[in-house]
């Protein structure tokens, strides 16, 4: 995406901007202002940084010390703005490493695996359904193409329009989606967003499935980061940032915000206040209904009462593990699991992260996670965390002789949710208020992006927004193409799609993207 031209550096008398959140939004955007010459001061809740990406240590009862987070993440391919902040601290980016496979597990003893899935579209999802066990040769007759064709040139207002008046769930069985494709593999994406299929958004899961399989070729393998995140990641970023003049606040929440009649905005803290030009707010659902809920003349009324709409998706937990033997070294770094209660993951740590096998070979043991995804409104937490390893037990059955040595178990519920037809009532990254600008994963940015490379995108594009208004040079935005990538699928979708009436907007908006 294209930027508008403009000077490399502010004036001489720079603008200061607050950045509220220091997670994979506030960082990209505090990087992008911050090397432009603007005065960036990043208020983070948490003692450390990553947001839902971060981690912190915590010491194991034999007295070592070791790093605690909120979960596996895979750092997609096609993340290209993500890895574009990345590459400030590590050009090669030799702080990731690629994991071989992706592999599904049903209790059922059904497997499947992404690794041999072509990554050139349209042979990426043709031949997934061709090599997946789970696509049986009845279940393929029983298809309806016809309600399949909006996955085949998808764009993302577009899609929006047409399917996010429609779950997951619903259009999966509109499509008559085998059941077992189904549960191994669709689901992977609806519960990547935290959220149970029969509440999601088809337009959400649709803009996954273009974004791996017909919008992109780098298919649907990924790597992952060789140390834990606030060692490879989030602390040499917080190096360059202070490189660059940016002074971090960690744990320091912010508690309102407030347009001053002269111009600027006031960010008040518990110890005290403070005077800037420009606001990025770049919270999670909560932090920001909270603030936003403080500060009765921020935006307008209608955009606060937006953002007071705004949902999380239902809580989840993780669970690590230290163990006292190794698991079979046949297992995977990385497992995707379907039919085992609500274990949706299960990661090797030391099969890639250097503190987690650097524990491992000190002690014979192993480091296990276990991820829940969604979990019911009602559960019981002890019962939950007892459960996942029971299902470990299952999924492993060598772990049932294990001792565990350590554990811990984290219950977050700051997911944002993209319920059914809650697309229009979403933040854009610009405001009613020029001066202030909304990034996260939260936000509509109606480009193909998603999950932490749409976070990433919004800090980009809020940080642009700023620095439009003082006559600089923002950054690059890439994306995967925002429509289907061979013109027969898309010409095949068209005969489909209705016509706007003459006065209607078909809502097509281009965006550049990599082709």
């Amino acid at each position: 995406m294209a930027v508008r031209p403009g000077t490399d550096q502010v004036p001489a008398d720079p603008p200061v901007t607050a950045v509220i959140g220091g997670g994979i939004a506030g960082l990209a955007a505090a990087t992008v202002l911050a090397e432009r010459g603007v005065r960036v001061v990043l208020y983070e809740r948490e003692p450390f940084l990553g947001g839902r990406v971060a981690g912190w240590p915590v010491t194991l009862p034999d007295g070592s010390r070791a790093t605690m987070s909120r979960g596996f993440h895979a750092f997609f391919r096609q993340y290209y703005n993500l890895r574009a902040l990345l590459r400030r601290v590590d050009p090669g980016l030799g702080m990731l490493t690629g994991l071989p496979d992706y592999p599904l597990r049903h209790s059922g003893g059904l497997r499947d695996s992404f690794r041999h899935v072509p990554r050139t579209p349209p042979w990426s999802a043709l031949g997934f359904a061709a090599l997946s066990p789970t696509f049986r040769l009845g279940d393929l007759l029983s298809l309806r193409p016809a309600a399949a064709l909006p996955l085949l040139d998808v764009r993302t207002l577009r899609v929006h329009e047409d399917l996010d008046h429609v779950s997951a769930d619903a259009f999966l069985d509109a499509v008559r989606f085998p059941e077992a494709a189904r549960h191994l593999a669709f689901e992977v994406f609806s519960r990547s967003f935290f959220a149970d299929p029969r509440e999601l958004s088809a337009a959400e899961m649709a803009l996954m499935f273009h974004i791996y399989f017909l919008g992109s070729s780098e298919g649907l393998l990924f790597d992952v980061p060789r140390e834990p995140f606030p060692t490879a990641l989030w602390e040499p970023l917080a190096g360059h940032l202070a490189q660059y003049g940016a002074t971090l606040r960690t744990a320091t929440p912010v508690e309102t915000v407030h347009p001053v009649p002269d111009g600027g905005h006031l960010v008040v803290d518990a110890s005290g206040t403070r005077l800037f030009d420009a606001v990025v707010l770049a919270m999670d659902t909560d932090g920001l209904k909270a603030v936003v809920g403080r500060s009765s003349r921020l935006g307008d009324s209608a955009w606060r009462d937006r953002i007071a709409r705004l949902r999380t998706a239902a809580p989840f937990l993780v669970s690590r593990l230290w163990l006292d033997r190794p698991l079979d070294p046949t297992r995977p770094g990385f497992l995707g699991t379907s039919g085992y209660g609500a274990l949706d993951n299960v990661s090797a740590l030391a099969r890639w992260e250097g503190e987690a096998r650097r524990w491992a070979a000190r002690t014979g043991g192993s480091v296990v996670e276990l991820h829940a995804y969604a979990a019911p409104p009602a559960t019981d937490r002890d019962t939950a965390e007892r459960d996942l390893v029971e299902q470990l037990h299952r999924v492993y059955p060598e772990t049932r002789r294990a001792r565990v040595l350590a554990a811990r178990h984290e219950w977050r519920a700051d997911c944002p949710l993209f319920p059914v037809g809650g697309y229009v009532h979403r933040p854009t990254v610009r405001t009613p208020d020029p001066a202030v600008v909304v990034a996260g994963d939260l936000v509509r940015t109606d480009l193909p992006v998603a999950l932490m490379e749409r976070a990433a995108t919004s800090g980009f594009l809020a940080a642009n927004a700023l620095l439009e208004r003082w006559g600089v040079r923002g950054e690059e935005v890439w994306t995967v193409p925002d429509r289907g990538r061979s013109a027969l699928l898309r010409a095949l979708a068209a005969r489909r799609r209705p016509r706007p009436r003459r006065g209607e907007s078909s809502g097509k908006r281009e965006h550049a993207g990599l082709e």
